[in-house]
């Protein structure tokens, strides 16, 4: 596995800056926010010259753009807060090979008008699942004519808030365009450690033949999100399980300070070797 970093981690809006950190702090890859670029995360515009600073910036410090965030609330209340989502996710898809990557990450979103990464309850209801079954479908699409993959991500506070449901969301729109990006501290808040490995293992064999990332973040015995390699995540254990199904991909940590860059990179790459 590759080990590598959300570029927003970094301060700066001169990707060459930025990602001349992430190398640093030692990293081979990053997961690119194009507020990095100055832009806001899902840009109305991305310029020929943008596109290139990023590749330019990555190939200076022999660094790959894994994967470009494209989030946008798949389910928001508001259908015109949806096709504005959608009309920014094509633009990021059209710059993608430019910039030198060919994956584009997703929140499939939540009822919640105010905040995507915030539990509704009508997330559960039938008309959130035919929403988000009629936005992907359309996403789809765009990733299609592009040539790319989306990763879906599942989190607790989302519609797809399990394994079960990203994988009912993958046979729904049989697309191969689609893809899983797992974070394990995104499927639990309180678990004991048996209960914690059943649920990243059966996420992992449920997931495993789509998984195209893995994400490092951790939790506390309270729940709360904290960096990788302080809380009580069994890393030896997930990534034991991403091996047995043969992923090789990128891990990307998030959640951190850049300061604690450095010392996330070590403990990932212990518990990798």
């Amino acid at each position: 596995m590759r080990l590598g970093i959300f570029a927003k981690t970094f301060l700066g809006t001169d990707p060459t800056v930025v990602l001349a950190q992430a190398k640093a702090a030692g990293f081979a890859s990053v997961q690119y926010n194009m507020a990095c670029s100055g832009l806001p995360s899902m840009p109305d515009a991305i310029s020929d010259a943008v596109v290139h600073s990023i590749a330019d910036a990555a190939t200076s410090q022999n660094l790959a753009i894994a994967a470009v965030s494209g989030t946008y609330n798949m389910i928001h209340p508001d259908n015109a807060v949806r096709e504005a989502g959608l009309r920014r996710l094509e633009m990021l898809a059209a710059a993608s090979a430019g910039i030198g990557t060919s994956l584009i990450t997703l929140c499939t979103g939540t009822r919640d008008p105010d905040d995507q990464w915030r539990h509704h309850p009508d997330n559960t209801t039938p008309e959130a699942w035919a929403d988000l079954l009629t936005e992907m479908a359309k996403a789809a699409t765009i990733a299609e004519r592009y040539n790319i993959k989306l990763g879906i991500e599942p989190e607790l506070s989302n519609v797809v808030d399990s394994a079960a449901r990203a994988r009912s969301l993958l046979d729904a729109i049989g697309s191969p365009s689609l893809a899983i990006v797992l974070d394990p501290a995104n499927l639990f808040e309180h678990a004991p450690l048996p209960e914690q490995r059943d649920i990243i293992s059966h996420a992992i064999d449920v997931l495993g033949d789509r998984i195209i990332m893995g994400h490092a973040k951790d939790r506390t015995a309270d729940g709360e999100f904290v960096t990788a390699g302080t809380g009580v995540l069994d890393y030896r254990h997930y990534f034991g399980r991403l091996r047995a199904v043969g992923f090789d991909g990128d891990m990307i940590t998030h959640g951190l300070t850049a300061d604690e860059a450095p010392a996330v990179a070590a403990f990932l790459s212990r518990m990798l070797q």
